[in-house]
């Protein structure tokens, strides 16, 4: 081959990569978001297993030690699981499994008035639906959320207009 043949081979190899670039880094985007969307809801399904097995309460929420409930509402650095017989929103002892912290620039908030699940031992969590948001800043992709109802049952979803819009106006 020839060195203007070679030249030319890199040119077609260098425009190919200029158009595929975009849509994999989007592909990539948006799979970081169900990764950490299905992260949370087997998370949750453990939990409310755990709860159900032991037949005590058993507390999920967001955590930034790993140790200790935070009372914020961003779960994004991390997240502990843990028995909570006192109700006091802690858990009693060492949490019995603790999530880290995402390092791959997703936002996940939680809805505004609950901060935590608490399964009961039926596998119910009392109190209002919790409602957690997952979305990447400055990102052109859809909002993922996980929904927790009363029942305790967990589903995952694309997120509302409201919702989305919540999510990318957060402030850090």
């Amino acid at each position: 081959m020839s060195l203007i043949e070679q030249i030319m081979v890199l040119a077609i190899v260098a425009i190919l990569t200029g158009i595929a670039a975009p849509p994999l880094h989007r592909v990539l985007s948006h799979n970081r978001l169900q990764v950490a969307q299905t992260d949370f809801i087997a998370a949750l399904q453990h939990a409310r297993a755990t709860a159900a097995t032991s037949g005590r309460r058993t507390l999920f929420c967001p955590s930034v030690d790993g140790r200790h409930c935070s009372k914020g509402s961003r779960w994004d650095g991390g997240w502990l699981l843990g028995q909570d017989a006192n109700g006091d929103h802690q858990p009693d002892h060492l949490p019995s499994y603790s999530g880290s912290a995402y390092n791959s620039g997703v936002r996940i908030i939680s809805s505004a008035g609950r901060h935590d699940v608490r399964f009961g031992p039926e596998g119910g969590a009392r109190g209002s639906n919790l409602t957690l948001l997952f979305c990447l800043p400055g990102a052109n992709e859809p909002v993922l959320s996980v929904v927790v109802s009363n029942s305790g049952r967990i589903r995952g979803a694309v997120a509302t207009a409201t919702q989305t819009k919540t999510c990318l106006q957060q402030t850090d």
